[in-house]
């Protein structure tokens, strides 16, 4: 990776530093703002975009899930480029020099991804074509070009002509024909050609229309030639009477990030318009096929006006984001993993007695806490049941959800709509803003609006990220809040891929301040520090920098200390300097993050005690958990949140404590089973680089099924 360290010539150092960077063996930082104790955000993440491909790269894993991870590093690296890459280049045109902690300038960082993305580029290409390419075509399924295709030419030929050719709109560039708008992510052809009647040379652009037709097509059974390749083969169809000189692919990246102005009369038309705003971004990179001619290259850099450095040359196939459809055929179990059918939490099972088989869910939430654990146990079994037995209980007065990100085979949405047909109080607080999903949250918002319920999309300025249901029942004595709080988003395809939990509670004064949450996102009001509940952004870091200080001043005092967290990034510095102070302090700190990791462990006088892993496997770890313990006082929270300035300052997040010993085990147990993991695991050591655990003995997603399964056949559960 590319320098972390390298900081303006200015900033001032505190302590010895080795060649790369970071402190000596022996020094000791009393600076904890130092640039050389802080990773460098962007780069971090390109850190674990690698552990992404490095499991496409591992050959003890079935073929169908490399090629699953091959896909899933292109679309991850599209978003980075599309969001992440596409503000720094804003900084860059802005001349803003506006670095994070670890002192890296923008053009710095630009560069570090240019060397990082162009090495992972090379790996991911030749990981397809030398690897997994011949494999499948060991085990039937060949990807060819025409030319290795053993179909016949007609049949090909009618293809074409039949299929493809209809949808085919070749755009001539030329005098009075100008460069075409490029869609964002979207595969061409360039071509080059000469036209013998004025002996003129042209080009033409022409897209590959993915969109509407397969990419991989299926040419004869398990044989498939892709979709470019056929329309390159025919080209002369496209172009008759011109010579085709040359030709390649390219494909485009558009910066679809963007800001909406709170103060919009109408936010949910204002969402539309930025939608609409979004194909037409500042172009933030070029990809084009390694083998194309130089001079075609430089016409296309000219006409779509990028630097040098945002192009990015392939070797093979562009765009291997759509290896999905290879991963999705059917058979083939030999080269897949056994597949995982979530269970029913043991709490939520039908009893005798309860209706239609189905579980009656409030009855154990009003015996004691529930804790469910994604996709180990079912999320239509639990959250989806509690929603719907809310929406058919005639006690039941209000039923509020938050939304986020939820899916279109989702139950829960439509039974919103339901309950409001009914007559209950529904409400939804449906978030415009969440990236990439703002079209479908659009399409809910107006569904749920045109039966009544009650629609509100937050509070001016901040994202609403929280995860929460709160449903109101009416019942002997007055009325009961029964609460589920989750780490994952309401979203049943997620639920079956994305690993999170979800508290199920009807503890009183948690309830309260949940509903208290609800009323100031729906109304007027300024939140209230609450006893229990941590809610951002005005109370969530200060509490628990304040938990890590607790924990340092009782290992200080000489009482049993530690602190373990698991999150998907820790970027920000007030959290990052509390852990570092509390690792001088001597606290064993033991971090679990997947993802992007700014903090540097094992750094002598500063971070000694901290270990930090990432898992990243079959499933995607996704849950928030905090935990610090100090002598026999153990506290766990579970949330939204992610240490990160936007989770904390311009987010609405929640995280709830866990304060059932049994249920406090059951996460402490989950915590351990990842920091033991020795098969989906890396650790983080002091120079910033990430290295893999090869002992093959452990695996937290193994073990994690067969503890479930394990539990829903115990007689004591």
């Amino acid at each position: 990776m590319s320098d972390p360290a390298t900081t303006d010539p200015a900033t001032p150092t505190t302590a010895t530093e080795g060649q790369d960077g970071f402190a000596s063996s022996g020094s000791a930082v009393a600076d904890l703002t130092e640039s050389s104790l802080y990773l460098n955000r962007e780069l971090s993440w390109i850190d674990f975009n690698d552990r992404v491909l490095q499991l496409a790269e591992d050959d003890s894993l079935p073929l169908m899930e490399r090629v699953k991870f091959l896909a899933i590093f292109v679309t991850n690296l599209d978003e980075f480029f599309m969001v992440r890459v596409a503000g720094v280049h804003d900084q860059v045109d802005a001349r803003i020099d506006a670095r994070g902690a670890d002192g890296l300038a923008p053009t710095q960082v630009l560069a570090g991804i240019a060397e990082r993305v162009t090495d992972l580029d090379r790996r991911h290409a030749r990981q397809f074509s030398d690897v997994v390419q011949p494999e499948l075509a060991e085990h039937g399924i060949r990807i060819v070009s025409c030319e290795e295709s053993e179909a016949p030419g007609e049949l090909m030929e009618r293809h074409f002509r039949e299929q493809i050719f209809p949808v085919l709109t070749p755009l001539a560039i030329g005098p009075g024909r100008p460069f075409p708008y490029i869609s964002n992510l979207s595969l061409s052809l360039i071509v080059r050609l000469h036209d013998p009647d004025v002996d003129h040379e042209v080009f033409a652009r022409v897209k590959v229309p993915k969109e509407v037709l397969p990419r991989f097509v299926e040419i004869s059974a398990n044989t498939f030639i892709p979709l470019e390749d056929i329309i390159a083969h025919h080209l002369d169809a496209l172009f008759p009477g011109l010579e085709i000189l040359s030709y390649d692919m390219f494909r485009v990246t558009r910066d679809a990030d963007f800001e909406v102005s709170d103060e919009a009369d109408d936010l949910l038309q204002a969402v539309e318009d930025e939608l609409r705003r979004r194909r037409f971004g500042e172009v933030v990179r070029l990809e084009v096929g390694a083998s194309m001619d130089p001079s075609l290259r430089t016409r296309l850099i000219e006409w779509l006006d990028v630097d040098e450095i945002q192009v990015y040359d392939v070797d093979g196939m562009l765009d291997l984001s759509d290896l999905w459809q290879i991963a999705g055929l059917d058979g083939q179990s030999e080269i897949r993993q056994t597949p995982w059918t979530p269970l029913t939490h043991p709490a939520f099972v039908p009893r005798p007695g309860d209706r239609d088989e189905q579980p009656d869910v409030f009855a154990p939430m009003r015996t004691r806490d529930v804790l469910v654990h994604y996709p180990y146990h079912s999320f239509s079994t639990s959250v989806e049941r509690f929603v719907r037995q809310a929406v058919d209980d005639p006690n039941v007065l209000a039923i509020k959800m938050t939304v986020y990100r939820t899916s279109d085979d989702s139950a829960l949405v439509p039974s919103l709509i339901e309950a409001a047909e009914k007559g209950k109080q529904a409400v939804a607080l449906v978030e415009l803003k969440a990236r990439f999903d703002e079209r479908q949250n659009i399409g809910w918002s107006r569904a749920l609006e045109e039966v009544g319920a009650h629609v509100v999309h937050g509070i001016p300025g901040l994202k609403t990220h929280a995860k929460a249901i709160l449903v109101v029942r009416r019942e002997r004595g007055g009325v009961r809040h029964y609460v589920m709080i989750g780490t994952g988003n309401f979203h049943a395809k997620n639920a079956r891929l994305y690993e999170d939990f979800g508290l199920f509670t009807t503890d009183r004064e948690l309830g309260q301040e949940v509903a208290n949450l609800f009323n100031t996102l729906t109304g007027y009001g300024h939140p209230e520090r609450q006893r229990k509940v941590l809610v951002a952004p005005n109370w969530m870091r200060e509490p628990l920098i304040e938990e890590i200080e607790r924990t340092a001043a009782a290992h200080e005092a000489g009482e049993p200390a530690r602190i373990v967290m698991k999150m998907n990034s820790l970027v920000d510095q007030g959290c990052i300097e509390a852990l570092y102070r509390a690792s001088q302090a001597g606290v064993p700190i033991d971090l679990n993050i997947r993802g992007i990791c700014c903090l540097i462990p094992g750094v002598p006088g500063v971070s000694e005690t901290i270990n930090v892993v990432s898992v990243v496997g079959r499933f995607l770890e996704h849950s928030r958990i905090y935990s610090f313990h100090r002598g026999d006082e153990h506290v766990y929270y579970i949330g939204s949140a992610d240490l990160m300035p936007r989770n904390l300052d311009t987010r609405v997040e929640l995280l709830a404590p866990v304060g059932d010993p049994e249920l406090q085990a059951e996460l402490e147990d989950t915590l351990e089973r990842c920091l033991a993991d020795d098969t989906f695991a890396w650790t983080l050591d002091p120079d910033g680089v990430w290295t893999r655990r090869h002992g093959r003995t452990r695996c937290v997603h193994r073990e994690l099924m067969e503890r479930t399964v394990a539990q829903a056949s115990s007689p004591a559960t």
